[in-house]
């Protein structure tokens, strides 16, 4: 049995040794194997787009109670164990296949600007901005807060303007980020994806609107030069009108 390395739905949870290879033992071998080395997979998963599982196993016998009870030796340091761990592989595997375990859930989605306690009905521009998110984790047939350090969030128009990554404690993820100088209709969205764990997928879509007149700066610093043009230009006035309206010239006597 083998499988194709760059399916990323496919899981390979147990495969043979380097000197392994898969053929009919009744047969003599006259072609090169179908699968050899480590590509040979004795048992392997697949869970599709839509966290549906399936488990293949290479052989039947790997229930039984004699693989189940049998013991084992180490064939590197020579160590004996009195039983195999095939049974405790196959109580984890049928957990998985069945979602007892490796299971995710988004529980509460909160966002608001920073400082406030609830989402405005629209967000302005270069707003600062808190997010925070709650995953919990199947253990046990129990919701546990779920831990891990690589859970981003991307907050997205058509692409993401932006991406970070979430600060997890106790379950709950939250970071806080400036929103981009570009209004329209965003999501923040949660697109987590691992090996071993049903897909996690959580969007929330808000607006973000440009900024109103009484928003704007009343003074703008890369315009500080036109503001001295514009105030020198209207002193130069001041000054001429002065000049002008004061200024008279002796009068000149006629002469015949």
């Amino acid at each position: 049995m083998t499988a194709d390395a760059e399916n990323p739905l496919v899981l390979d949870v147990l495969h043979a040794s380097w000197t392994a290879y898969s053929f009919n033992p009744d047969e003599k071998i006259t072609e090169y194997p179908h699968a050899v080395g480590q590509n040979t997979l004795l048992i392997a998963g697949q869970q599709a787009r839509n966290n549906a599982r399936v488990l293949f196993f290479g052989s039947l016998d790997f229930f039984s109670d004699e693989f189940f009870m049998s013991s084992v030796q180490n064939a590197n340091g020579g160590q004996k164990y009195s039983q195999s761990g095939n049974q405790d592989l196959a109580i984890s595997l049928s957990q998985w296949v069945f979602k007892e375990k490796g299971v995710l859930r988004v529980g509460k989605v909160k966002h608001h600007k920073v400082g406030d306690a609830d989402p405005p009905q629209a967000y302005t521009i270069t707003d600062e901005v808190e997010y925070s998110i709650e995953i919990q984790k199947l253990e046990n047939g129990k919701w546990v807060p779920f831990e891990a350090d690589d859970v981003q969030l991307e907050f997205v128009r058509i692409d993401p303007f932006v991406r970070t990554t979430l600060k997890g404690k106790g379950g709950v993820f939250q970071t806080k980020f400036k929103l981009p100088d570009v209004y329209g209709v965003y999501q923040f969205r949660v697109d987590y994806n691992r090996m071993g764990l049903t897909h996690l997928y959580s969007s929330t879509q808000v607006s973000v609107r440009p900024l109103e007149h009484t928003q704007y700066e009343r003074f703008i610093p890369s315009a500080y030069p036109y503001y001295c043009s514009a105030f020198s230009m209207m002193f130069g006035v001041v000054i001429f009108s002065l000049v002008f309206l004061h200024f008279r010239e002796d009068a000149k006597d006629k002469t015949e």
